[in-house]
């Protein structure tokens, strides 16, 4: 037993120290490379003794470039993992992801309707995040039934909220000029950290923050959400209220992710079937391993993007080069047992 505990911390100490080190490592990788050790050398000295305390060019390099670009690495792979598995609890099905109720292609379509009329960054992100939002209420009130939403008609329905949504899209790109309009949507599309600020971040992350903060506090009732109904009111669970509560959550993560760096595939599907490789199908170890794996993933994809190659590369080609395969490897290995 007292062995059991002690790997439960080992494990743990590892989820949290992962992310770290790999941010850490990235931020050292580019045009100026830096080790590790200078690094944490120099974001020590920034702590304690001010921006002065370093050169002007490290400072701007690792604090206005690259330390909002990690952050949101951080964020949008752990929310997006953490979402991911949250919707495949929530309608248990392991094909569930963070666009299952449309929120994605709302918020894509917001956004790219604000590029078309011109508007700034932080317009492009409140209008993404609107629309999200009126995407899943769109959702909801389709598959709202006298008995209630069935788990099957929330599916369908936003499957067809996506397909709308995309529709959508595709009439803003025909639409739009193909001069200086269509390449800015479509590449804001594909996915890209490149435009963060503090300012985007101050406006998105705590939508991030405060989705996976309900997630985690509530990761072990995740599990009760896959019984009936039945069976979870003799557990004290008022499992409809859970869904909701999770839904949104989970919503208000990904319509944020979004918002701020398009879309981004793979994540929320493949971060959660890897943990439950590694740490079995109880949410308690899912959660908080999607959190840690997720944005460690993230953090590698982006730094592979924005260093591979004198262009960077969109985000959503790399996560979908390297995650098809990858889930084929999974799905071939394990027969589709552990999905």
């Amino acid at each position: 037993m007292a062995s059991l505990k002690q790997n439960h911390v080992f494990r743990n100490i590892i989820l949290v120290l992962l992310p770290i080190v790999t941010a850490i490592v990235c931020m050292g990788i580019g045009r100026m490379s830096m080790s590790p050790g200078e690094i944490v050398t120099n974001l020590f000295e920034i702590a304690v003794h001010g921006p002065e305390s370093v050169d002007p060019q490290i400072y701007s390099v690792l604090i206005s470039v690259r330390l909002p670009r990690i952050i949101l690495a951080v964020l949008c792979g752990a929310g997006l993992a953490v979402s991911g598995a949250a919707f495949q609890s929530i309608f248990s099905n392991a094909l569930a992801t963070p666009d299952t109720l449309g929120v994605a292609a709302g918020s894509s379509f917001g956004a790219a309707l604000a590029l078309l009329l011109g508007m700034g960054l932080i317009t492009v992100q409140v209008s993404a995040l609107a629309v999200g939002f009126v995407a899943v209420l769109m959702t909801y009130i389709i598959s709202r039934q006298k008995s209630g939403a069935s788990t099957v008609m929330v599916i369908l329905s936003g499957m067809v909220i996506a397909s709308l949504f995309e529709a959508g899209i595709s009439i803003i790109k025909f639409i739009a000029d193909t001069e200086s309009q269509l390449p800015a949507i479509t590449y804001w599309l594909m996915g890209s950290l490149a435009n963060t600020s503090f300012s985007s971040l101050a406006l998105g992350a705590p939508f991030i923050i405060a989705g996976i903060a309900v997630i985690f506090a509530l990761r072990w009732k995740l599990n009760v959400l896959m019984l009936s109904e039945d069976e979870a009111k003799t557990m004290g669970v008022n499992i409809r209220m859970m869904r909701v509560i999770v839904a949104l959550a989970a919503t208000m993560i990904t319509a944020s992710c979004v918002s701020m760096c398009g879309q981004v595939g793979w994540v929320g599907l493949l971060i959660p079937h890897i943990c439950r490789m590694l740490f079995g199908s109880n949410n308690q170890n899912i959660v908080p391993a999607s959190i840690s794996l997720g944005a460690v993933f993230l953090l590698i994809m982006d730094t592979v993007a924005r260093s591979a190659t004198a262009a960077e590369i969109p985000i959503s080609i790399l996560t979908s080069v390297i995650g098809a395969p990858f889930f084929i490897i999974l799905l071939k290995k394990t027969g589709g047992s552990n999905l």
